[in-house]
């Protein structure tokens, strides 16, 4: 088992590959005046715009918006059915094809009409508070709910260790949530720029709690947060649908959906503090989490420690090991035809760049989880999709 490193009185670390770059990066957002008490690097670090991509920011009275990041809500939701590997058709690619139809993929692919199941989750983001704030940034943002995006998005059918069939995927806050960060970043590096706030990164300004910048954000984030969620269970409707139709009715034997980029209010250390997930999940004790691996590789159903010094968090996923760009050149297209053998995927060279070696182990990763969580299921891909 791992054993925390505290690297100084402000971080603590769980990541036993963790680059130097990282490292300087982490540091420097953990020295922030407003950290309380100290920041937490999970296993699955790695450098991310502004604060590290795996990490776990709890502050007082301020909110960085790129510790947030800008995929805000991004996260996972998967249901375990009731059938078996064994009893499925050997016809995987069919059940790829029906998925791919169900759920436009990739950057900028929307839906061209509202499904019957989007239309109350619509309805209620309408009426949030934050509504208006998405409709000028984006107009479209309705016909973006049930939508996956490209890069590490992903759609799987996979099978746990006792060859049950679950149904799992990744995605966020699509465009509509990249805009509204954007916008708020900028405006918190506005008002930094306006206090003459020396920062040791530009995307580390931050916006302070009280003011209307702080409020129009929080605004923002909420909402953004409560699309990822929806358009999530949007989407699991859209894969089971197509799934019912490749095979049969689906019994949703248990169901978990979580974020991993967000902020919520939170007491720890005995302060309430904002506290910023980027690429972490929560893990109070006893609490279901997902954590997925790269593409290829096993992903995991897990229960939280509630460690106390972790601010009760744990990884997301595996973390990148190189950029997509050294990832494209690194990498053969033959190579990742046999890192997939027995798994439909999209067959594509535009996937090199999520060749499963770009990321982290993820076995490093769970075993550096260990003060963390407990795993529940180890899950195996026999469907991957991907947007381009």
């Amino acid at each position: 088992m791992v054993i925390m490193e505290q690297i100084d009185k402000r971080l603590m670390n769980w990541a036993s590959i963790l680059d130097d770059a990282t490292r300087a990066q982490a540091i420097a957002t953990s020295r922030m005046p407003f950290i309380f008490p100290h920041l937490a690097l999970m296993p699955d670090a790695h450098l991310g715009k502004g604060a590290t991509v795996g990490s776990v920011i709890p502050t007082l009275g301020a909110i960085m918006p790129a510790a947030v990041g800008v995929d805000i809500g991004c996260g996972m939701i998967a249901v375990r059915t009731q059938y078996r590997g064994a009893e499925l058709p050997a016809d995987r690619d069919a059940l790829h094809a029906a998925i791919s139809a169900a759920v436009p993929l990739s950057a900028g692919k929307y839906n061209t009409s509202i499904t019957p199941t989007a239309e109350p989750r619509i309805a209620e983001l309408a009426e949030l508070a934050g509504a208006d704030q998405a409709g000028e940034v984006s107009p479209n943002w309705r016909l973006q709910l049930g939508s996956l995006g490209s890069g590490n998005h992903f759609l799987e059918v996979s099978l746990d260790e006792a060859d049950q069939v679950w149904l799992f995927l990744h995605s966020g806050s699509r465009g509509v949530g990249n805009k509204l960060a954007v916008k708020h970043i900028g405006i918190a590096q506005e008002q930094c720029r306006r206090r003459f706030v020396r920062l040791p990164d530009r995307d580390l300004a931050y916006l302070v709690e009280g003011e209307p910048e702080f409020e129009a954000y929080l605004q923002a984030l909420r909402w953004a947060q409560r699309f990822a969620y929806l358009n999530r269970e949007e989407m699991m409707d859209r894969v089971v649908g197509a799934f019912e139709r490749w095979h049969g009715p689906v019994q949703r034997l248990e169901s978990v959906n979580c974020h991993h980029n967000y902020t919520e209010q939170e007491t720890h250390f005995g302060k309430l503090v904002w506290l910023s997930r980027k690429g972490a999940i929560s893990a109070r004790a006893g609490e279901a989490g997902l954590i997925p691996g790269s593409m290829g590789t096993a992903s995991h159903v897990v229960t939280g420690k509630g460690n106390r010094l972790s601010l009760c968090s744990s990884p997301h996923g595996a973390g990148r090991n190189y950029s997509r760009t050294a990832a494209r050149k690194r990498f053969s297209r033959a190579d990742l035809d046999n890192r997939m053998a027995g798994i439909a995927w999209g067959r594509s060279n535009a996937f090199l760049d999520e060749h499963p070696d770009a990321y982290k182990d993820i076995d490093v990763v769970m075993r550096d989880a260990a003060e963390l969580v407990d795993i529940r299921h180890t899950l195996r891909q026999i469907v991957n999709v991907k947007g381009d």
